[in-house]
């Protein structure tokens, strides 16, 4: 364990962001779910509508640093590319 006032601060804090980080990279898995079980149940509407939300966790994720900035870019153009396989 940490005995510096800094180090024992960084832990604070460290421990802080996991959390955040663990609960928004669940809300976009959640997401990205939802999306592929509408594709699946061949739901164009519904995925259209659960795309968009998608598309904007996985761009937050991807500028803030919870995934690769290429990482969020090929999951949004998957998606992208299932949910028009649809029409």
């Amino acid at each position: 364990m940490a005995n510096h006032v800094s180090a024992l601060k960084r832990a604070r804090q460290d421990e802080k962001k996991r959390t955040q980080n663990r609960g928004q990279r669940s809300e976009m898995r959640t997401a990205i779910k939802k999306v592929q079980a509408a594709v699946a149940a061949g739901d164009k509407d519904g995925a259209n509508a659960l795309l968009g939300t998608a598309i904007s966790m996985l761009d937050r994720a991807g500028r803030k640093g919870l995934i690769h900035a290429s990482q969020a870019s090929r999951r949004v153009s998957r998606l992208n590319t299932s949910v028009k396989a649809l029409a």
